[in-house]
């Protein structure tokens, strides 16, 4: 059996836990919108991690280490960023500006190529 004192302890802290989720709950109108980007990044991140994660003796042999990607980042064109274009419901994808009257949106996962 656990002390008197103990027990007012355990009390204390389960009544501060009940309290702090009514007052989470209670404005969650306010703080959901800053948090909901952060935890579907963190979500991602820990479903789908990159190589990035891997340790630097698993990285695959495609791969650069950090040392040899900044030797060679001045020597090595950038690749063209993808754009996502939306027009009357279609989609397509592309490396050029977005045709006059399409809806360029941000690019979601990852491409893997892009035509010639």
């Amino acid at each position: 059996m656990r002390s008197r004192t103990e027990r007012t302890v355990l009390t204390a802290i389960a009544v501060a836990l009940v309290a702090a989720a009514a007052a989470a709950w209670w404005t969650r109108d306010q703080w959901v919108p800053h948090a909901g980007p952060w935890s579907e990044q963190v979500l991602k991140k820990v479903t789908r991690p990159g190589a990035d994660t891997l340790p630097p003796g698993k990285k695959p042999p495609g791969q650069p280490t950090q040392a040899r990607s900044a030797q060679g980042a001045a020597s090595q064109p950038v690749a063209p960023q993808p754009r996502k274009c939306v027009r009357d419901g279609r989609t397509s994808y592309t490396d050029q500006p977005c045709p006059k009257g399409s809806q360029e949106l941000p690019v979601d996962g990852a491409v893997t190529s892009l035509p010639q």
